[in-house]
């Protein structure tokens, strides 16, 4: 009898030490549990996805795509650059390296002599149109350009300039204005670059 009841002493204390440990265990979880959950939090923070930088001005993101070196080589040689890179807003239909490429054999080296500038500057400036115009405000007709004369536009499947150049992209946004990339250069009427290398 005598150690039954040591027994159960015995497992009455251990009863009670687990009686008094059971609130402590508890709390330890619960700010286990908080712990875990603000450092989730903290995680989802820092995973958020970061705010895109505004897009550069028109001769930067030209510059970033790539696929217009030729181009910014032209603006830069034509001292377009600080116009373009101006409040603006302009729509500029930006013609491709391999646009550029298709010119007639030497018109291009030509178009960048300081002698012919002036060519240069007009073709440039004949690809610019004043204002912010995105694909969804253009319709048929014909727009007045920053060269000061008109390049026809039609819209159909595929919208063209002057019947021979089509617009492959559009919509590239810039801080000062927007671009629409055409596959190939297009010429103010009397203009032909050709007579540069005769």
């Amino acid at each position: 009898m005598a150690g039954l009841a040591a027994a159960t002493l015995v497992l009455s204390g251990c009863a009670a030490a687990d009686e008094e440990v059971a609130p402590e265990m508890e709390e330890t979880v619960e700010e286990t549990v908080e712990e875990n959950v603000e450092e989730t939090d903290a995680v989802e923070e820092e995973t958020e996805p970061a705010v895109e930088p505004e897009a550069g001005d028109i001769v930067a993101v030209a510059t970033e795509a790539g696929s217009f070196s030729t181009l910014v080589a032209a603006i830069d040689a034509a001292g377009l650059v600080e116009t373009l890179q101006g409040e603006g807003p302009f729509t500029v239909f930006a013609p491709t390296d391999e646009a550029f490429a298709a010119l007639p054999e030497g018109v291009l080296d030509a178009l960048l002599l300081e002698e012919n500038l002036e060519v240069l500057q007009q073709i440039l400036t004949y690809h610019v149109v004043p204002g912010e115009v995105m694909a969804a405000d253009v319709t048929t007709g014909d727009v007045a350009t920053v060269e000061g004369s008109t390049v026809a536009i039609e819209v159909g499947d595929q919208v063209t300039l002057n019947g021979t150049a089509t617009v492959v992209t559009t919509d590239v946004e810039a801080s000062n204005g927007v671009i629409h990339v055409i596959d190939q250069v297009i010429l103010p009427e009397g203009v032909d670059p050709a007579t540069l290398v005769e």
